[in-house]
């Protein structure tokens, strides 16, 4: 046979996904999954068991827009009493979150000392309950210590205990009742500790628990388009949780009140102040009026006098008013310049306030409860904080140029009525000089008594406002404890870590296929090469001894020599008309079982009784001479270096009827020895005598020694081992077959396994493939015994004889 010839051209063979090998190499690993589903389960276990639960307790607040509204139409009412917004509910939350709000809060609490029972994996607060009684003695407001105090039980009499202050956490022994200094106060343990448990305490200031009422609390719009608002709060002890909120809501309301409040009082503060001082002008005015008339004798001016007296008085009257009205513009603008808070209008200034004055009044007050709300997350030099300030500037400006146009425009208007004045005093100077001066006398009077008359209506109204303010919020439902946590949720926490551990081990199955470079299954090597698959060897379940290698031979009735003979079968239908076949066995490197595959592959032609001949054509690195139990002190290399004949290194293994040649010792230049024309004269003088002449040569890949003796064969096996050989071996054939023109290329499947998880999801189309095909099996369905006839599973140990 030529084996020169060109080899035809093959293409790959056509392949199917096949969907139940998809789901048998999930279920090849179903142990895997199994496995981390179990870990996941142990990991939500533990999750479970050591995170602190957190609770949620609720309650709900009717913000009472109708209220302002009917106080804003209450006269003298202040200026900033607005209609309810519903969309200010977020900032009455933070209102509700402030400083003074939360503080007065905890001020109700009993909060100064916290118990805790410490357990095998977290330690629980027992607030409200007291398992012993602690009582302060005397204490620094502020300046005391924080640390937890572990106490014991020694007796009905003695206890002991150890502070966290202390690194080595040293126990001391107290008696009950016993006054302790420590930390920077003085307190003493009045009752018995329990004896079962571990039990600690600590004690607390009224800022400690600040940060865990404020965090915790938070405040939404309970149904839309209503003015109903709802408050949660979040903690890890429910009771303490409902306790705080429903303190805080009742600050609230009362807050709300006082503030409402504040406004009234100031204006009534100040008439107060003003009326004290008209009262005293109104008796001083009348007490000259009456000495004026009994000194001189006057009882009733003309009318004359009456009309220019009148007149002079309604016009001091609009002067006293503008000054009033000068000195509300005042304050104003005092409260502008110098104060943060918001403005509080102290006098009703209508008629003196315009429109946008008002307008940019209010816009203030919003930008400073904006910035007082800012505060509570932002620093104060933070941009936020600066642009609100900005912004607050500005229209502080504004308002400043608004007074200063108001103040203009009644300095003109007293300097036209002081004018208007001097023209009645003028008049009034043609009367008698008596008359005129209790006529001045009667104005000054009358002026006084009318400007009391006013302030003191103005008091009553604004009274009248203050006892009518009322909270703008309502408590609808008050907080109750609620014990089911809504973090964590055991089933939640236990349905995702199961399916967490359920796509981890799905996806430590895909890792493993994605990450594996080795080729397992027939289908994987025929999506790679169009070299043909002449048998599949399947794997041998135990280590094989340098001794036992023929296991064609010693096991026979094993499923494994079946698939050697499956090999040897095919082997007749390759060069069907050479009369010895000569048999070069290779690989891509070692450890691919050419010499196992040689062995069998010789040992199963024996058992048939032809004749064959073994040949150690590796020359560097040969073991075939371990499984007869040879010394290889003579051999190939000994042959074609000329110092042996070809009788001389002939061997004969009687066991297994096999002949064979080894290697013998490695020489200097191997691949020299194999390409001189010896090497082809000894092949020649073998087919006299052989039938099969078995050629067991160095790995392709590595080395070139076998290149010649691929040229000579007349059928080359290529060895593919399962779970060994890499992706790139099943090129390599049809690389040989290419560079040396050769179409005698067959592969052998080594050490198949039957491995599900690296199996191939796709499937030969044989019908539609070009590669030239041999008929093998892969052995998969010959029951469950394993390779010996008598061997049976561990789990049919009831089928195994006595």
């Amino acid at each position: 046979m030529d084996n020169t010839t060109p080899t035809e051209n093959r293409k790959l063979a056509s392949q199917t996904i096949n969907y139940w090998k998809i789901l048998l190499i999930f279920l090849s690993r179903w142990y895997w999954v199994a496995a981390t589903v179990l870990i996941s389960f142990v990991m939500a276990w533990i999750y479970v068991r050591s995170i602190t639960p957190i609770y949620i307790t609720s309650a709900s607040l009717k913000l009472d827009g109708d209220q302002q509204q009917q106080m804003a139409s209450l006269p003298g009412s202040p200026v900033n009493y607005r209609p309810f917004n519903q969309n200010q509910i977020q900032t009455e939350g933070i209102i509700m979150r402030s400083e003074d709000v939360i503080l007065n809060a905890l001020k109700n609490l009993d909060y100064k000392i916290s118990y805790y029972l410490e357990g095998r994996v977290r330690v629980t607060e027992l607030y409200p309950k007291q398992p012993f009684q602690v009582d302060i003695l005397t204490q620094d407001s502020v300046n005391f210590s924080r640390a937890t105090y572990t106490v014991k039980p020694v007796d009905n009499r003695t206890f002991e205990m150890s502070t966290s202050d202390d690194n080595n956490q040293r126990l001391k022994k107290y008696r009950y009742g016993q006054a302790i200094s420590m930390g920077n106060m003085v307190f003493t343990v009045k009752t018995e500790i329990p004896a079962i448990g571990n039990y600690s305490f600590k004690f607390n200031g009224t800022r400690d628990l600040y940060g865990r009422a404020a965090g915790g609390l938070n405040v939404f719009e309970q149904e839309k388009n209503t003015n109903i608002m709802g408050v949660t709060h979040t903690d890890s002890n429910p009771v303490f949780s409902a306790n705080v909120l429903n303190e805080i809501i009742k600050q609230y309301v009362k807050n709300d009140a006082t503030l409402k409040k504040r406004s009234a009082k100031q204006t009534i503060d100040y008439l107060d102040s003003q009326i004290a001082f008209l009262d005293a002008q109104v008796n001083k005015s009348g007490n000259k009026l009456s000495s004026f008339q009994s000194d001189n004798k006057l009882i009733d001016p003309t009318s004359d006098r009456q009309l220019g007296s009148s007149k002079l008085s309604n016009l001091q009257n609009q002067i006293a008013e503008l000054q009033l009205q000068e000195l509300g513009i005042q304050q104003l603008e005092t409260q502008v310049k110098n104060n943060r808070d918001r403005i509080q209008f102290n006098l009703n200034l209508e008629g003196t306030n315009s429109t946008l004055l008002t307008g940019l009044i209010t816009q203030l007050n919003g930008l400073i409860i904006n910035r007082e709300n800012k505060l509570q997350n932002f620093n104060a030099d933070a941009q936020p904080i600066q642009d609100i300030n900005r912004q607050i500037n500005e229209v502080k400006q504004a308002i400043v140029t608004n007074i200063r146009l108001l103040h203009e425009r009644n300095q003109k208007t007293i300097s036209y009525i002081n004018g208007q004045i001097g023209q009645a005093n003028q008049a009034l100077g043609s009367i008698p000089a008596k008359q005129n001066d209790f006529a001045k006398l009667q104005s000054n009077f009358d002026i006084n008594q009318r400007m009391f008359s006013m302030l003191f209506e103005r008091k009553l109204s604004a009274q009248i406002s203050s006892a009518a303010v009322i909270s703008g919020a309502t408590i609808i439902s008050a907080a109750q404890p609620s014990f089911f946590p809504i973090s964590p949720v055991p089933k939640k926490i236990y349905s995702s870590y199961l399916f967490m551990g359920l796509f981890t081990g799905l996806g430590l199955i895909l890792l493993v296929r994605i990450l594996n470079p080795y080729l397992y299954d027939i289908e994987t090597i025929e999506g790679l090469t169009a070299t043909p698959i002449i048998g599949v060897i399947l794997k041998y379940h135990k280590k094989v001894g340098l001794g036992e290698s023929v296991l064609s031979i010693e096991r026979p009735k094993s499923i494994f020599a079946e698939s050697v003979r499956s090999v040897r079968t095919n082997l007749s239908f390759m060069a069907s008309d050479q009369e010895t076949k000569v048999i070069c066995i290779t690989s891509e490197v070692s450890g691919e079982g050419k010499s196992f595959v040689s062995l069998n592959l010789a040992g199963t032609l024996s058992i048939i009784d032809k004749k064959v001949i073994l040949i150690a054509a590796d020359l560097r690195k040969s073991k075939l001479h371990y499984a007869f139990g040879s010394d290889n002190h003579i051999g190939l290399s000994s042959y074609l270096s000329k110092q042996a004949d070809l009788a001389d290194i002939i061997f004969t293994d009687e066991r297994h009827n096999i002949d064979y040649i080894t290697s013998g010792p490695v020489p200097p230049n191997p691949s020299e020895l194999l390409h001189h024309k010896s090497m082809g004269t000894l092949i020649e003088k073998l087919r006299e005598s052989y039938e099969y002449i078995i050629i067991d040569t160095a790995p392709v890949g590595l080395v070139s020694d076998s290149v010649p003796l691929i040229r000579k064969a007349d059928i080359n096996l290529f060895i593919i081992r399962s779970g060994v050989s890499k992706f790139r071996a099943a090129t390599i054939p049809d690389r040989l077959s290419k560079e040396y023109g050769l179409n005698n290329i067959a592969i052998i499947l080594n050490s198949f396994g039957n491995e599900k998880l690296h199996a191939n999801i796709y499937t030969t189309n044989y019908a539609h493939s070009n590669t030239g095909t041999y008929y093998y099996s892969n052995y998969t369905g010959y029951g469950k015994s394993g390779y010996y006839d008598d061997e049976k599973s561990w789990w049919e140990f009831w089928k195994r004889k006595g």
